[in-house]
């Protein structure tokens, strides 16, 4: 069974194949948690994919708001988009320095702000280096480009709707994060955050979806296993979760490879939710719904 969206992966071939095509765009898109050095954008400035630019996801954000890298206003990712020389018409291919997890923070976003032309390296970084690809240290100057927004409301959801949801029922809650922390037995790395889970909501490790490996997908019918195995119901939306917004993607890429498309990513996760205040909070196993 083959992914009902196979044009959202491309592999190490393909792109080495396409990327000085006039219409590809070829995003590093890798992230790395406050206080790691060295950090991503060193990482990138010493080596990239030729032709790479790179898409800061706490830089494309909204500084406005005290939790991380959330969404931008569409004014603001456009002018960012400009500056990286996308255009809206451009087939925009993403990877990063993990394999398969930042990345599908860039694809979100891009789709969330109407762009449908975009995809993720199956592999990322690791596998290229891996099967000697060239990378280079050379930055490069793109020209600004047109970008035009429409913004996809459907495939985010914030704090009020999630609060809603806790007594609706309507969505199914997916978080990303390990199951210690989604049972609150481990700390979190965002300081300041209670531990444990949002309730009623499901866990599926964000690793649980790529090869241990080579970085990459697994294959689809793995793909609706470990779905299913998590408790994950065909027929009901689903919102997915993670720390902070960043691999509650990854989740979200799998899901759409499966043929879903009715997934909303929850972009302040436990960053937002596991805050000191009213949001209820769950620990210990959690049963499937």
């Amino acid at each position: 069974m083959s992914y009902a969206h196979p044009e959202a992966l491309v592999s190490t071939e393909w792109l080495a194949a396409h990327r000085d095509d006039a219409t590809i765009r070829v995003v590093d898109g890798s992230f790395k948690m406050p206080g790691v050095t060295p950090t991503a954008a060193q990482d990138y400035r010493a080596r990239h994919i030729p032709g790479a630019v790179f898409f800061d996801i706490d830089a494309v954000a909204d500084h406005d708001s005290p939790l991380p890298h959330m969404l931008p206003d569409a004014m603001s990712f456009g002018a960012a988009m400009s500056e990286l020389g996308i255009g809206a018409s451009d087939h925009v291919v993403v990877y990063d320095s993990a394999g398969v997890v930042s990345a599908t923070r860039v694809w979100w976003m891009l789709r969330a702000f109407g762009h449908e032309g975009v995809a993720v390296l199956d592999g990322g970084l690791p596998k290229w280096l891996a099967e000697g690809r060239p990378v280079t240290a050379e930055i490069p100057t793109p020209t600004s480009r047109l970008y035009r927004i429409k913004f996809r409301p459907e495939l985010v959801r914030n704090k009020a709707q999630i609060t809603a949801n806790l007594t609706g029922k309507t969505e199914q809650v997916l978080d990303a994060r390990t199951a210690e922390r989604f049972e609150g037995k481990a700390p979190e790395p965002w300081p300041g955050r209670r531990p444990g889970r949002i309730p009623g909501s499901l866990n599926l490790p964000y690793s649980r979806l790529t090869n241990a490996t080579d970085k990459t997908v697994v294959p689809r019918e793995e793909l609706d296993r470990r779905f299913n195995e998590a408790g994950v119901q065909p027929d009901k939306p689903v919102v997915t979760s993670c720390g902070s917004g960043v691999t509650a993607c990854v989740l979200a890429f799998g899901l759409y490879l499966t043929g879903r498309e009715d997934v909303a990513v929850y972009d302040g996760s436990w960053a937002e939710w596991g805050l000191p205040g009213d949001t209820p909070v769950a620990t210990g196993r959690a049963e499937k719904s």
